[in-house]
């Protein structure tokens, strides 16, 4: 019996590949690789979606403005549920809603309490519809979206305070106070040394650098003020 006999039927010889071959296969997959790749491009890019990067202003949530009106609602209802059920259940009703029943029926709509009540009902009106229609968040500026569905925002504060920073590095400036606003940052310096003109110009420059370096949707407006520190 020969060998070839004696190999059983499911053991068969596994194909060998050519050096070259494989050499050629294997260098048309990192050319597919990096194709891909620069197709595709980095991790973490942004794509071109043709957003001009600006974003509008966070909106609040109101919850403690939210809350007290739920909860003023909620007490009003459940009282004057209470009484009319109390009214079914063949009691009387209430001192207070008796008041203010003979109170509508018989003062004149020119009476004082009435303006007075129907003005503050209109302020509070107001006060809601004001609170439905502006986003809030006052304190936080938006800042330029550079990834779709991505949004950053910087509060006033800490721009204020990096910008502080930025200009007690310049020459001459002995101590700055910043406030930062919705479109306007202002800075107010004591310079205990070298000309005023030369600080202002050195302030200006390095905080419009430091204001398009926070990366905000709006580029804010800036005024510098540079004075004298008081003698004595």
């Amino acid at each position: 019996m020969s060998d070839d006999e004696a190999r059983p039927a499911d053991t068969r010889r596994l194909p060998t590949l050519d050096k070259t071959e494989d050499a050629t296969d294997k260098a048309e997959d990192a050319t597919g690789t990096a194709d891909g790749a620069a197709r595709s491009g980095p991790p973490g890019t942004a794509t071109d979606t043709g957003d001009d990067g600006r974003g509008g202003r966070f909106w609040s949530a109101r919850r403690v403005s939210a809350a007290v009106v739920a909860l003023l609602l909620l007490a009003a209802a459940g009282l004057l549920l209470y009484d009319v059920a109390a009214v079914r259940a063949h009691h009387s009703s209430m001192a207070w809603r008796r008041r203010l029943a003979h109170e509508l029926a018989t003062r004149p709509l020119d009476s004082t309490w009435v303006l007075g009540a129907a003005a503050l009902a209109v302020v509070l009106g107001i006060w809601l519809f004001v609170l439905a229609v502006t986003p809030g968040l006052r304190q936080v500026l938006p800042m330029r979206r550079s990834v779709p569905d991505v949004r950053a925002g910087l509060d006033r504060a800490a721009a204020a305070l990096v910008l502080r920073d930025r200009a007690m590095e310049v020459a001459g400036v002995q101590s700055v106070r910043m406030k930062v606003g919705r479109r306007k940052a202002k800075a107010r310096a004591l310079s205990h040394f070298r000309e005023l003109d030369e600080v202002r110009a050195d302030l200006d420059a390095s905080l419009g650098e430091g204001l398009r370096q926070l990366g905000l949707s709006r580029r804010l407006g800036l005024t510098v003020r540079v004075r004298r520190p008081k003698k004595g």
